[in-house]
């Protein structure tokens, strides 16, 4: 049935346009103009979601688009968000190798590639996604059920739209439940791990929560010709020095407890011996882990990152006040109290003031079941052989909002991103390639069709 379906031409034009409006949230006021013109421009991209779905708009920037379908089986609920990050205006004395907004095409390696901020994160997810829709509006297909799309403008800012959209949702279901959410997270991937040579697909099934935090600490000052001891520098320098010495426990949480065991088919001898011992859990595994730093460490362990400093007025004078920022991501099963609790037993020191900037709980874990499954099969039927592997998400998503009432939340965009690729994603040179964006499509097609309608009954006959 997805090749039934006449994909349109031109999605790698679509998808340049849209990153040529630079829609940054956090300069939001220098581009009010941007933001102002992307729903314009998306209205003259897909006229026929336009003129089927109906649209509204919430929270100012989030566009929620409603697909009526044709019983009230629980719907599916898919997201993407359409703001971006920043990229420099002096982009030739950096990495950059095109204008960070210019969506330029350029051939490497045998593959078109589309380069520009907002490629993988989110525009291009968003794009295969709309596509997707646009091409069965006009095959003629109804789908069986509801369909909502959610389109945040605000993610990069963790701002409100999604969780002004989710609570509009909530009410308007009464109480259903969707079957399913899809918004951005893992990716396919080759080789996620030094011993496991195959390429995957990371779909997440929870995320971790987020804690900014700030320590403060003041007292007297002075002339710095006469030091005093114990100063607000001093102190939240001593804070951050204990809370580095003493990481947070690693845990194995069932998300990787899950990736670890369908990474265990996947690896070589000893290796997938190894990884399905692993994937049974175990406080050993999760230290093997921790000791490894980086991304595996962060997968089970809550992180703290020291983000930013200051103190002091002059080059003179003792500071009469000390602040520091930390940024945690909270593993599932913690909360933001636990982890509060455990920063004040490292820090000892009463003078040194925490103080919650922002905070979020992390997700509940969704399930391994038949909804994973229907990522499993639009997988199969637009990126074929590629396993499907579970995963916890180490950064945050606008469905950390939906995930608080619905079970079934998970966290995959349907594109090839590599290693460098990934690096490209609030770096330098985000780029996409247009065939990744073709198999995008095809997911998302493949996800609508599986649960039936009308086009799809009357293609079977």
């Amino acid at each position: 049935m997805v090749n039934d379906v006449q994909a349109r031409d031109g999605i790698a034009e679509r998808l340049s346009t849209l990153i040529r409006i630079p829609t940054v949230s956090a300069e939001r006021t220098a581009h009010n103009d941007a933001f102002a013109r992307f729903p314009g421009v998306l209205r003259t991209l897909y006229p026929r979601i336009h003129a089927d779905l109906a649209l509204r708009t919430v929270d100012g920037t989030g566009l929620l688009f409603h697909w009526r379908g044709e019983t009230s089986a629980a719907p599916l609920v898919l997201m993407a968000h359409w703001d971006v990050v920043p990229a420099p205006e002096d982009w030739q004395s950096t990495g950059w190798q095109a204008a960070p907004f210019s969506g330029e095409t350029a051939s490497a390696a045998g593959e078109d590639w589309i380069t520009g901020r907002g490629a993988l994160d989110d525009k291009g997810p968003l794009v295969v996604m709309l596509d997707a829709v646009e091409n069965l509006l006009a095959a003629g297909f109804t789908p069986a059920h509801d369909i909502w799309i959610v389109l945040g403008g605000d993610e990069e800012v963790m701002g409100g739209n999604a969780k002004a959209m989710s609570a509009l949702l909530q009410s308007e279901l009464d109480g259903e439940v969707p079957h399913l959410v899809l918004d951005e997270g893992g990716a396919v991937t080759d080789a996620p791990l030094s011993f496991v040579d195959a390429r995957c697909a990371m779909i997440g099934l929870a995320e971790k929560g987020v804690l900014t935090l700030r320590l403060s600490s003041s007292g007297a000052g002075g002339h710095a010709s006469a030091p005093i001891p114990d100063a607000p520098i001093a102190r939240i320098a001593n804070a951050l020095r204990r809370i580095e010495r003493r990481p947070l426990q690693p845990r194995l949480t069932r998300a990787v407890q899950s990736m670890l065991a369908a990474f265990a088919p996947l690896a070589d001898g000893a290796a997938g011996g190894a990884l399905k011992a692993a994937g049974r859990g175990g406080r050993v595994t999760a230290e093997l882990l921790a000791a490894s730093g980086g991304e595996s460490a962060a997968m089970v362990r809550t992180t703290v990152a020291q983000t930013r400093i200051s103190g002091g007025s002059a080059d003179n004078v003792v500071a009469t006040e000390a602040t520091a920022t930390l940024n945690c991501r909270i593993l599932p099963g913690s909360s933001v109290q636990a982890t509060m609790r455990a920063l004040r037993r490292r820090i000892r020191d009463d003078s040194v003031e925490l103080t919650i900037v922002e905070a979020h709980e992390p997700s509940a874990s969704s399930p391994v079941d038949d909804r994973f499954e229907l990522l499993s099969d639009a997988l199969a039927a637009s990126w074929p052989g590629v396993a499907p592997v579970p995963y916890l998400m180490m950064a945050a998503s606008d469905s950390r909002h939906f995930h608080t009432w619905c079970p079934h939340v998970y966290r995959f965009a349907p594109l090839l991103m590599n290693a460098d690729q990934r690096a490209g994603i609030h770096g330098e040179n985000e780029r996409i390639a247009v065939s990744s964006l073709v198999r995008g499509e095809q997911f998302h097609r493949a996800l609508v069709l599986a649960r039936g309608g009308s086009w799809a009954e009357e293609s079977a006959a």
